[in-house]
């Protein structure tokens, strides 16, 4: 079972015979040196998170056309407590893969009369955890890391969600968000052929979303990989510096990019020898509290919940961050 677990981890997931394969190219052509691994680190991260994006974007897309907004607001409806903010968070894995995207089906779920905490473990859930960056966080990071950074992210989505709802903050979200109109949709029936070309649309439309952040990341990456030394890493984000987590979080605030940008910079962070948790920590700030979301954000609630809602995920993120620095000889 092992050995089967090292394959699908190594050769179809990292696809590590791409990097190998890459690597014989680029020798064939007389590319050596520094430039090598840099063009291979680039060419084979590209290759393999735009291959992997694409069937993970098609699978999810399939999964997504069972959950339209009507049909997640009549499930969300029929819990409360505890177990709505689960299934909130659970629903937020399935929809759109950045924060922008969850803004207005934020609006949609609020103004249908959702409870705020519900919504807002949602909110917090579809741009930190999603179906496809746990495949993809397995390519790099291994299996253990990935599930249990999306369990982590779940957790967060949860708490704050219940805490925000135990707060009765109804009164902070905009006017035009409680006044819009609730119209009920009688959801369609779609056939394979229909599900099947609206997950190409997506595929489409998402790779065309995130390819220049992709790219941008993955030559970051590269960069670091590459032409910054490991001692200059580890001095500032190694994992035995108390404030390699909170400087990781702040320096992820005004970054815009999804999870798949995302990886590919803390990849090369941690082969550098930052800090497992500040990495992870890393990630999640900036696919969660960038700054382009939280502006949007702030057109729909009020100063009061907005200030809530960013120190209940800085905590959250951070605390996982320091957990995770701590307890990284596990994995």
């Amino acid at each position: 079972m092992e050995k089967i677990g090292l394959l699908i981890q190594n050769q179809i997931l990292g696809m590590k015979w791409l990097n190998q394969l890459i690597g014989f190219i680029l020798n064939g052509i007389g590319i050596k040196g520094q430039w090598k691994e840099v063009l291979q680190f680039f060419i084979y991260d590209t290759i393999k998170i735009f291959i992997l994006l694409t069937i993970l974007i098609y699978l999810i897309s399939y999964i997504q056309s069972y959950f339209p907004p009507e049909r997640s607001k009549k499930i969300l409806g029929k819990f409360d407590g505890f177990l709505a903010n689960l299934i909130g968070a659970l629903l937020g894995t399935v929809t759109p893969f950045c924060s922008c995207s969850s803004i207005p089906i934020f609006i949609g779920f609020t103004s249908a009369g959702l409870p705020l905490g519900v919504t807002f473990s949602f909110l917090i859930s579809s741009p930190m955890v999603d179906l496809g960056s746990l495949v993809l966080l397995m390519s790099i990071f291994g299996w253990k890391i990935a599930v249990v950074y999306v369990i982590v992210g779940l957790v967060i989505a949860i708490v704050g969600g219940t805490i925000i709802e135990k707060l009765h903050m109804e009164d902070q979200v905009a006017e035009f968000v409680k006044k819009a109109q609730n119209v009920e949709i009688q959801a369609i029936k779609l056939t394979f052929k229909e599900r099947n070309q609206y997950a190409k649309e997506q595929v489409i439309e998402t790779i065309k979303k995130v390819a220049l952040y992709i790219v941008v990341g993955v030559g970051i990456g590269a960069f670091i990989h590459n032409f910054i030394p490991e001692h200059i890493i580890e001095s500032v984000l190694g994992g035995n510096k108390f404030y390699s987590v909170p400087l990781a979080t702040i320096v992820g605030v005004p970054m815009y990019a999804d999870i798949f940008g995302t990886i590919p910079v803390a990849e090369s962070l941690l082969i550098k020898g930052a800090g497992l948790g500040t990495v992870l920590a890393f990630m999640m700030a900036v696919t969660t509290l960038s700054l382009p979301s939280i502006i949007m954000l702030s057109k729909v609630v009020k100063r009061k919940l907005m200030i809530v809602f960013i120190s209940i995920v800085t905590i959250g993120i951070i605390f996982v961050g320091y957990v995770f620095n701590i307890f990284s000889f596990i994995f």
